[in-house]
């Protein structure tokens, strides 16, 4: 765990001194205070989060590549990624290092949205339970997707193609459900069942279903798991 430590560590310090870093956040919390505001000037506001999260979840799809696309990518073509196999450090350790710095990071942007549930309880009277198990979703899809976003860079030495793959990806996941058209079916039923948006959507009404919990954990798991066998390969090539 050590190595892990040292792996995130050192990717932590590059995010927090990488202007294009704060960028990103910039660009999440002023979409997201868009929609949060959007809930506000309606003409019978609600003091709830739900369009925050419907937001946050739309630019998560963009963002979160956006933050990993670098990771391995960058490795690759500096060429510096060969000097990293060849060191004491297991592939794993690699990947869930990089994978943790970013999911730091993300967090530290989503824990700046804090005041947002702080202005409802100040000035109105919210149910804390649908916010609760929001910012729960919130974490757990953002986990996933950065997971998603690590495999694409750990597949080319290009950022671009890294970026633009992990979003497709989380497009095709997100909008999954929109392809079934509402049917029942076998099909439909396991497009759903793989569709991020819908388990997402029970968080966001405030119920904490552990089917969902599994879910993203899974996602998050496969993910990682593709991306070290990517990484493992590279040894064979």
């Amino acid at each position: 765990m050590r190595t892990v430590q040292a792996v995130a560590w050192k990717e932590i310090q590059i995010y927090f001194s990488n202007p294009m870093a704060y960028i990103v956040a910039l660009i999440f919390l002023a979409v997201t205070g868009f929609f949060f505001v959007v809930d506000l000037t309606d003409p019978f506001p609600e003091a709830s989060l739900s369009n925050f999260f419907f937001g946050a979840t739309i630019v998560l799809i963009l963002l979160a590549p956006a933050l990993t696309m670098r990771l391995l990518a960058e490795e690759q073509k500096l060429g510096t990624i060969e000097l990293l196999l060849t060191s004491p450090v297991r592939d794993w350790e690699v990947i869930v290092g990089k994978y943790l710095s970013s999911l730091v990071f993300l967090l530290a942007m989503i824990g700046l949205t804090f005041y947002y549930p702080l202005l409802l309880w100040v000035f109105g009277r919210p149910d804390p339970g649908p916010i609760y198990s929001g910012y729960l979703g919130l974490v757990l899809y953002s986990a996933a997707a950065l997971s998603i976003g690590i495999l694409t860079s750990t597949l080319t030495s290009n950022q671009i193609i890294a970026f633009v793959v992990a979003s497709g990806i989380l497009l095709l996941m997100y909008f999954a459900t929109l392809g079934t058209g509402g049917g029942e079916g076998i099909w439909s039923t396991l497009v759903t069942e793989i569709g991020m948006r819908s388990h997402f959507d029970d968080f966001e009404r405030g119920v904490i279903d552990t089917k969902h919990i599994v879910y993203f954990l899974s996602v998050t798991a496969f993910f990682l798991f593709l991306s070290i066998r990517a990484l493992e390969s590279r040894r064979w090539r």
